[in-house]
């Protein structure tokens, strides 16, 4: 998956125009979201200003974080929600317990595979976790569109949309011996990030044309007028 989507040949757009299309994208995964994707983008975005408005990577970083579902449109794959949405987990080693529907992880050959079914697996403690490889989804398509296309976000802000899926490591803590001290560093922002992620989603909508200014101002600052998906 990562060399088809590495060759960034499905589209060439501004981010605000990706937050457009994902509008016609509802994620099943979620339980308590009828609204269009970037109402969720806004309301998470607009929650974190309000208590962070000196972080302006960090609205931003919020406002991008889940452009990578674009990935179930025909255009961009049409890969089914499962392979898109949910949960990611490191591959390559043992499934840790904490994954959700972990008794599934049986079927998988790595299970009882010997090179892969240890706590360590391939990798080695404190090796990073950019040295381990994660199951495929829209965090790490979003992660490799704006890293390739040159972002100037923090490291804080790309690790925030590369692992806001990880559930295991943030509610448990499973896999955080592969983590070096940047990765822990950044993980403080994921920390902060995440309680606007899940509970910012409300009834109350964002008026889009108001906010968009702002938003398209953080845009130019980060990004470049156009990128390739």
């Amino acid at each position: 998956m990562r060399e088809e989507y590495m060759k960034l040949d499905k589209a060439e757009m501004g981010i605000w125009e990706c937050c457009e299309l994902l509008n016609e994208i509802v994620d099943e995964s979620d339980p308590d979201l009828d609204e269009p994707q970037i109402q969720h983008l806004l309301q998470s975005a607009e929650a974190i200003r309000k208590d962070y408005p000196n972080e302006d990577w960090l609205h931003l970083t919020a406002l991008i974080h889940d452009l990578g579902k674009i990935l179930v449109l025909p255009k961009f794959g049409g890969l089914p929600q499962w392979a898109v949405v949910g949960d990611t987990f490191p591959v390559g080693c043992a499934f840790d317990e904490s994954n959700v529907h972990h008794k599934y992880f049986k079927e998988n050959p790595d299970f009882n595979n010997p090179k892969h079914n240890t706590r360590n697996g391939v990798y080695i403690e404190g090796c990073g976790l950019d040295n381990v490889l994660m199951s495929w989804g829209h965090d790490d398509y979003m992660y490799m569109v704006a890293k390739e296309n040159g972002t100037t976000l923090p490291s804080a802000g790309l690790f925030i949309v590369r692992y806001h899926s990880f559930y295991p490591l943030h509610k448990y803590g499973a896999y955080s011996q592969f983590m070096n001290e940047e990765d822990k560093e950044n993980f403080k922002w994921l920390k902060v990030f995440n309680k606007y992620d899940l509970y910012s989603k409300s009834k109350v909508l964002v008026d889009v044309e108001k906010v968009k200014p702002y938003y398209e101002s953080l845009i130019a600052k980060y990004f470049p007028a156009k990128l390739k998906w």
